[in-house]
């Protein structure tokens, strides 16, 4: 049998401006995210749709939630591999549409790691380690968009 994980959390809207949501401009978006033991996070939507520019929204933390996990997966297989990685940094960004309907959905994400390995020995492996890294990766293997990587590799001076 497969292993399961369980993910549990709290999230509270605190968005109520003393009406509730009498009218579309009535309430604010805000909300937090809660889990055990963890920091909590301030939640709101995209200011597209009447949300706080200062807050997290659900857009940016999928966007977040695919680099990460690529992220994660990639250090433990060049750990596994021999590739020691120095550095890394990625800038991903994610592209949705509205659709005529209400809602709509992602079409992309590419992600952009930017990885500094120890010598140059370790390039030719450390790139095709991201190849693996996307097969590895639980979240995007959820989503039904490509996610793109847009990998640079690079040797510490």
């Amino acid at each position: 049998m497969a292993k399961q994980h369980h993910y549990t959390l709290h999230v509270e809207w605190t968005g109520n401006k003393g009406t509730g949501t009498s009218g579309y401009r009535d309430y604010d978006r805000n909300h937090t995210i809660s889990a055990d033991g963890k920091p909590d996070i301030a939640g709101s939507s995209d200011p597209a749709f009447r949300g706080d520019k200062t807050r997290h929204n659900p857009e940016d933390m999928l966007v977040a939630s695919l680099s990460t996990c690529h992220m994660l997966w990639y250090l433990h297989l060049c750990a596994d591999s021999g590739v020691i990685v120095l550095a890394y940094e990625d800038n991903p960004s994610g592209t949705m549409v509205e659709t005529e309907t209400p809602g709509g959905h992602f079409t992309e994400v590419t992600l952009n790691p930017a990885v500094t390995v120890k010598d140059h020995s370790m390039v030719e492996k450390a790139a095709y380690l991201h190849h693996k890294a996307r097969e590895a990766c639980f979240i995007a293997n959820s989503v039904n968009f490509p996610v793109n990587h847009m990998a640079t590799i690079k040797v510490a001076d």
